[in-house]
């Protein structure tokens, strides 16, 4: 299907329930390892996609980040991830990552993540992410992104 956008596809960058984010991924081969277990650096992709996802939902995509109408072109890096890992997860398992935004710093967001199935955590992580010019210099998060997130603002609990 040629030129398919999101709106055809809605659950393609999942949804938005409450103070959450939910993105349905489902579990392939490749994402497994010789136990047939998902690997667990794969988790961590799992969670990128969730947090991708999350703040294209709320209308900024990493192009308005990048190309900025002023300002210096930014983009948001990892600075620190905990994980808890506390079950795994097989082949053809269709998981839930769940995001939650838990803090607006200057030019940080720290974001709870869990993995689900059927409800049960298979991970649990907590991700400081900061918004850095090209050049690698911290930059503060501009009003876009602080008025788009500041009403998920959830400790974790």
């Amino acid at each position: 299907m040629s030129g398919a956008s999101s709106r055809d596809w809605p659950d393609l960058a999942g949804r938005i329930e409450g103070d959450t984010h939910i993105l349905p991924v489902r579990v392939y081969f490749e994402d497994t390892d010789f136990t047939g277990l998902v690997y667990h650096a794969n988790f961590l992709k799992f969670c990128e996609r969730g947090r991708s996802d999350f703040i294209r939902n709320l209308g900024i995509d990493h192009r308005s980040l990048e190309n900025p109408e002023a300002g210096d072109p930014a983009v948001f890096v990892v600075r620190r991830i905990e994980v808890d890992y506390l079950r795994p997860a097989h082949i053809d398992e269709v998981l839930e990552v769940v995001t939650r935004c838990a803090e607006i710093g200057g030019a940080t967001l720290t974001l709870s993540q869990e993995v689900r199935r059927d409800g049960a955590v298979l991970a649990r992580l907590m991700v400081s992410v900061v918004l850095v010019s090209k050049a690698g210099k911290p930059q503060r998060l501009g009003r876009l992104v602080r008025d788009a997130l500041e009403r998920f603002v959830k400790a974790p609990g």
